[in-house]
């Protein structure tokens, strides 16, 4: 499969993830449980979470996209799928149930997960490994906002 159409199917199941995450969420922002949750004073406007997701996924549709052109195997498809799990499921577990501390893990996971690829994959990616940052520094300020929601409520 050439570049183009792997970068295509990788938008589209990365899209897809934001839009079933944004569905399991169930208006988690805007419910009155989010609302009186002590946040962060660093807490972003609420569009920046969109405008931060759709640059992350962009870019990590890239990454991949040339990562799976530089090799191909089952390895880096079970990462991709541990990521696409522990994205989707923070929405659930966070705001659909409230469960501040499993969202902390799931997030920790997440990070650590992409800080290895980060890591592993340099070597074959080389410049093109820039494209993971993104997600990587998204992951730091969401364990930032997540921490201190568990730690203050």
């Amino acid at each position: 499969m050439k570049f183009y159409a792997r970068l295509i199917l990788f938008l589209v199941i990365n899209f897809g993830a934001l839009g079933l995450g944004a569905y399991l969420m169930n208006d988690g922002p805007r419910t009155t449980w989010y609302a009186n949750l002590e946040k962060a004073p660093w807490t972003p406007p609420g569009w920046v979470f969109g405008f931060a997701w759709t640059t992350v996924m962009i870019c990590f549709s890239i990454f991949m996209a040339k990562l799976t052109e530089a090799k191909n195997n089952s390895t880096i498809i079970t990462l991709f799928l541990i990521q696409f799990v522990l994205n989707v499921s923070w929405n659930y577990v966070f705001f659909n149930q409230h469960y501040i501390l499993l969202g902390m893990i799931n997030l920790i996971l997440l990070t650590g997960l992409i800080a290895f690829m980060t890591f592993k994959f340099k070597p074959q990616l080389k410049i093109y490994t820039l494209f993971i940052l993104p997600y990587f520094v998204w992951m730091i300020v969401a364990n930032s906002l997540n921490g201190y929601i568990l730690f203050t409520n």
